[in-house]
């Protein structure tokens, strides 16, 4: 077996742009330059008695989720964050679903579904910019809201799947 290094076009991402509790997965792909994944993780750190040197404990993650994308008015992942910004919507209006997928691996039995994580997120978007000549950039970050839910997404029907 290769060793394979895994690249970035083989993770996808979408952001749930459904209304009125009707799920729609729109692909972050087009427009989104980055988007990466930072877990965060967060320490408790002690010095017992008998060590020089801090033992040290993860207790949980704060995920966040940096992008950078140009505004691009047909896509629709693009247009959401864009108008949490626009909009400056807070609490609730600020939060939405998002899914990574891992199209390195592949579900055992079901066609075109793969590992997946579902986020709940809360959009913080901290630039809307561009300069004379160049395309308009917003950037921000999405930020973990609770524990991810573990499941598969099917890219076709685009639905997500938890895990037993």
């Amino acid at each position: 077996m290769m060793n394979e290094t895994v690249m970035r076009h083989q993770i996808a991402d979408y952001l749930n742009t459904g209304h009125n509790g009707t799920p729609s997965f729109a692909l972050m792909g087009v427009g989104f330059n980055t988007l990466d994944e930072n877990p965060n993780a967060q320490t408790d750190g002690k010095t017992y008695i008998h060590q020089k040197a801090q033992t040290s404990q993860i207790k949980n993650y704060q995920a966040q989720f940096p992008f950078d994308t140009d505004l691009i008015a047909s896509q629709e992942a693009v247009m959401a964050l864009y108008n949490i910004g626009r909009n400056q919507k807070t609490g609730s209006e600020a939060e939405m679903e998002y899914v990574r997928v891992e199209l390195f691996q592949p579900h055992e039995t079901l066609e075109n579904t793969f590992l997946a994580r579902k986020f709940k997120v809360a959009v913080a978007v901290t630039g809307i910019s561009g300069v004379g000549g160049e395309s308009v950039k917003v950037t921000g970050t999405l930020h973990g809201v609770g524990d991810p839910v573990y499941g598969s997404f099917n890219t076709t029907t685009k639905a997500f799947i938890i895990n037993p």
